[in-house]
């Protein structure tokens, strides 16, 4: 039969398995998650983690919520610093006896009411305000960290997509330039017109894998720019591993905000049982009475307390309530609880199984690769069919690719792991 140069060959094993072109089969150490291919075309300027969190917040919807959560807080603190309990209000009060008797007789009387804080209320309120703005604190940084998660999610994704761009990028350029020597080998008689074909499609099905990996990265570009407002590619250079918790580490924030939650709830509950009834209002005011038209003026200060009376039926409904959000906070924050502890606990395994997998991909690609290279000197001696190569080198950028994938699952472990204990990038 009718062999393929050994250059055309060499050059098809190289692009199928993603390395230059060796005489003998070699073992590449294998790529670290932080260290994928960059995407195809010009180099991009790359922006941290910590960069890309800072741009998507400003545009995220979550980020105005917690604002006017920190807003409302602080007008409830400074309620609870005021003096009085409502804000003063301004009394008049005027009668005469122009519709009866028309004698002169004439009352005038203006004063202000003040609402007075119950015994221990006021010191609730403020408890309760100092809960809300911790809360408010609280579930900022917890939205954070959520926002963190998809970003985290989508870089490792393009990551993922740059490493197999690049390998289908060059195994195209590759079986393009053998489809060339391969047709002048046909012309020149050396080779046969199927081999031709082959090469031929071979080249169309690398082009077809080349732009289905083009669109998908094209589509995880888009959903990385609407997630921070930037064009620039994530850097993950700076994504370190974490294998367990420091021990000073920071409260999780998601855990953070459950126990803020609880402690706003037990405030509220303090706040409803000082506050049993209305505020009790002090009157104070002048008052000018004309007895008649000859009698002399006199004018009095005047002095009113109006005290509410709390029942029952106001009341239980109000300490229902309370007591109702407080157990249902309480009950959350302990599913919580348990619920990182599970989570932890899952992606530390799930590092271990990634770090494993890779392992033996990367072994796997080895030994195609070496399989690859002993079924090409095969076919350079004339003992092996030009498919046999060909599925063999197929075979062999097939396991590549799957390391390049697994690679990127590995980053994309231990970056589930830095969520799951509420690291921040």
């Amino acid at each position: 039969m009718k062999h393929l140069p050994w250059l055309a060959a060499c050059a098809l094993a190289g692009s199928l398995v993603g390395m230059p072109v060796r005489a003998q089969p070699t073992t590449p150490p294998p790529v670290p998650p932080a260290s994928l291919p960059p995407p195809p075309g010009p180099a991009a300027r790359s922006v941290s983690l910590g960069e890309s969190l800072d741009a998507a917040w400003q545009r995220a919807v979550a980020a105005r919520e917690s604002a006017g959560q920190r807003r409302r807080a602080e007008a409830d603190r400074v309620a609870a610093d005021s003096l009085w309990a409502a804000p003063p209000s301004l009394a008049l009060s005027h009668r005469d006896d122009r519709l009866h008797s028309n004698a002169g007789r004439r009352e005038t009387e203006i004063g202000i009411a003040l609402a007075l804080w119950l015994p221990g209320q006021k010191a609730a309120h403020a408890g309760t305000a100092n809960a809300a703005a911790a809360q408010a604190q609280a579930a900022e940084q917890a939205a954070r960290l959520r926002l963190a998660g998809e970003l985290r999610e989508a870089a490792w994704q393009i990551a993922a997509l740059q490493a197999e761009a690049a390998q289908a990028d060059a195994q195209a350029q590759a079986l393009q330039q053998l489809v060339g020597d391969v047709e002048r080998r046909v012309r020149a008689g050396d080779l046969a017109r199927a081999d031709a074909l082959a090469a031929q499609a071979e080249q169309l099905t690398a082009s077809a894998l080349r732009s289905d990996v083009r669109q998908r990265l094209q589509t995880a570009r888009a959903h990385w720019t609407l997630l921070t407002g930037l064009t620039a590619a994530p850097d993950l250079s700076a994504a370190a591993a974490v294998d367990a918790a420091p021990a000073a580490a920071a409260p999780h924030p998601e855990l953070l905000l459950a126990s803020q939650s609880t402690e706003l709830a037990n405030q509220r509950v303090g706040l409803v049982r000082h506050s049993r009834r209305d505020a009790p209002v002090l009157t104070v005011g002048l008052s000018q009475d004309v007895p008649g038209r000859a009698e002399a003026t006199q004018s009095s200060l005047v002095v009113g307390l109006q005290l509410p009376l709390g029942s029952a039926a106001r009341n239980r409904p109000l300490q229902a309530a309370a007591l109702s959000e407080l157990e249902l906070a309480q009950s959350q924050e302990l599913r919580l609880r348990e619920r990182l502890d599970s989570d932890s606990a899952t992606a530390r395994e799930a590092l271990r199984s990634a770090q494993a997998q890779l392992d033996a991909e990367a072994a796997r690609a080895r030994l195609l690769r070496e399989r690859a290279t002993l079924i090409e000197k095969s076919f350079r001696a004339g003992e092996t069919p030009l498919p046999d190569l060909l599925r063999a080198l197929a075979a062999a950028a097939q396991a590549d690719s799957a390391a390049a994938r697994q690679t990127a699952a590995l980053g994309l472990a231990h970056a589930r792991l830095q969520q799951t204990l509420g690291l921040l990038p």
